[in-house]
């Protein structure tokens, strides 16, 4: 009996072609193409619907630094939907690498607002161009940690920086200056430069209401001359 229904269960479900996924769906919030996330999730057409394991695509898709979560939903009798949560760089981290030649490359990494850590995308993987170059996002120096790709950053004043850039980007000052680099070699405070050759000294927290200081004093300045 046992043997007589697992028989009837794989002819009539998970070897029925009925049941052949015809079209994976994707929907993402992001700029990664959906042939890449289709390629990276590992379903192939005319797979079984019901046999496929949603845990495994689940599973395969999140490795990706890139992606933050992921939801897999049936769509019978043959549609696979991928709904895809992208992190989204914030920040950068250019760490020498040696060549074998001798010498050294700057190798990019880049840094989401939760502090985990992502390769820049491939061209060829995006569905559109990113709205801000990779070489414009603000450098943040002096991480002592290694960085590996899908790894979280924890420390505290890497947590700092991100969540300044956070506050600079709600800010006024914004709109008056741009943000080249964020020092946080210093336990205690951060150190930002501008593109326009400012250094501005940060502590840790309060970050508005040293935003509107730093805004009030750069106006003055300006009507000063």
């Amino acid at each position: 009996l046992w043997c007589l229904g697992e028989f009837t269960l794989n002819q009539l479900v998970y070897e029925n072609k009925s049941f052949a996924i015809q079209q994976v769906e994707v929907q993402t919030d992001g700029v990664i193409s959906p042939d890449q996330l289709r390629r990276w999730s590992g379903v192939r057409p005319g797979q079984n619907l019901l046999a496929l394991k949603l845990e495994d695509v689940k599973r395969d898709l999140e490795l990706q630094a890139m992606i933050e979560s992921v939801s897999v939903e049936r769509i019978l009798p043959g549609t696979l939907r991928l709904r895809i949560t992208e992190r989204e760089p914030v920040a950068q981290v250019l760490v020498p690498m040696q060549r074998a030649g001798g010498g050294f490359d700057l190798k990019t990494f880049q840094i989401d607002e939760n502090g985990y850590v992502m390769l820049p995308l491939d061209p060829r993987q995006r569905a559109a161009p990113p709205a801000q170059a990779d070489d414009q996002l603000p450098q943040i120096f002096g991480i002592q940690n290694e960085l590996q790709p899908g790894r979280k950053l924890d420390s505290p004043q890497v947590q700092a920086a991100l969540k300044w850039i956070g506050a600079f980007e709600s800010s006024e000052m914004a709109n008056l200056v741009e943000l080249k680099r964020i020092d946080v070699v210093s336990p205690e405070v951060l150190i930002v430069t501008t593109g326009q050759g400012s250094e501005v000294t940060f502590g840790l927290n309060n970050f508005d209401q040293q935003l509107l200081r730093w805004q009030k004093i750069h106006e003055e300045c300006a009507r000063s001359n």
